[in-house]
């Protein structure tokens, strides 16, 4: 791994948020593994709330949790990949950072794209 040339994008949102009739978490998921990157991961909280002020909280009858969705690519893979998600709806707050990758690289994938 080359030290200093990976970002970690971070895209929070919600379980209950929806684009069409499919959950942003997943098409975001769907388009990181399509392109490629490096990693990909979606973290579920307990409790959060945004710009907005609207708490996001699950409970009893409510399942609306808030989520982070981290990728770790090169920058300018990580800010073609932001591009392609300027039409989703449902997206909150999106941070990127400099980090540092000290193990894990590519592989290739043959498995169909799979999202549970």
């Amino acid at each position: 791994m080359q030290p200093g040339g990976h970002y970690l994008l971070r895209i929070f949102t919600d379980e209950a948020a929806l684009d069409g009739d499919r959950r942003v978490f997943e098409i975001i998921m769907e388009r990181a593994r399509s392109e490629r990157m490096l990693g990909a991961t979606v973290l579920r909280g307990r409790i959060g709330f945004g710009g907005g002020g609207r708490m996001h909280e699950g409970g009893l009858l409510n399942h609306n949790y808030p989520l982070v969705i981290e990728i770790v690519d090169e920058e300018d893979r990580v800010r073609t990949l932001t591009g392609q998600l300027e039409d989703l709806h449902g997206i909150g707050l999106m941070t990127l950072e400099k980090v540092e990758v000290l193990c894990g690289g590519r592989t290739v994938i043959d498995d169909p794209v799979r999202v549970v």
